[in-house]
């Protein structure tokens, strides 16, 4: 059974960083491209950041391009992603994705399995 667990969340300033993680059970993300998205409620989920199995080809929400990274650790079966210069805007739940099959990778019906997510808030 695929299992994805977020972590890392949390309530943060503006201008703070947080890191998150996913790690992964039952499923193995070196094959695989994976990916992170937010929601806030009352609007749908919106593509963050996604990067390739091996981690060479890495794609951003224009919203978030310059501040955050996203990468991985085959080896740990986990997925990051490192928040920075975090914004009021930034505030919502946080999702992890795997196992990508579709286009484009911002969409989520491009992704199969998902974590429970974990929730950012940002305060000005």
């Amino acid at each position: 059974q695929v299992q994805l667990v977020e972590s890392g969340g949390g309530s943060v300033q503006a201008g703070g960083s947080l890191r998150l993680s996913c790690g992964a059970s039952g499923y193995s993300i070196s094959t695989y491209s994976m990916g992170w998205f937010r929601q806030v409620p009352g609007k749908e989920r919106e593509g963050v950041a996604s990067i390739s199995s091996g981690g060479s080809t890495i794609g951003y929400a224009d919203s978030v391009k310059g501040r955050f990274v996203i990468s991985r650790d085959n080896t740990k079966n986990t997925l990051y992603l490192q928040m920075n210069a975090l914004k009021p805007e930034d505030t919502a739940m946080y999702y992890c994705a795997a196992h990508r099959i579709g286009n484009p990778w911002s969409r989520p019906d491009a992704f199969r399995y998902w974590g429970q997510g974990t929730q950012v808030t940002v305060s000005s």
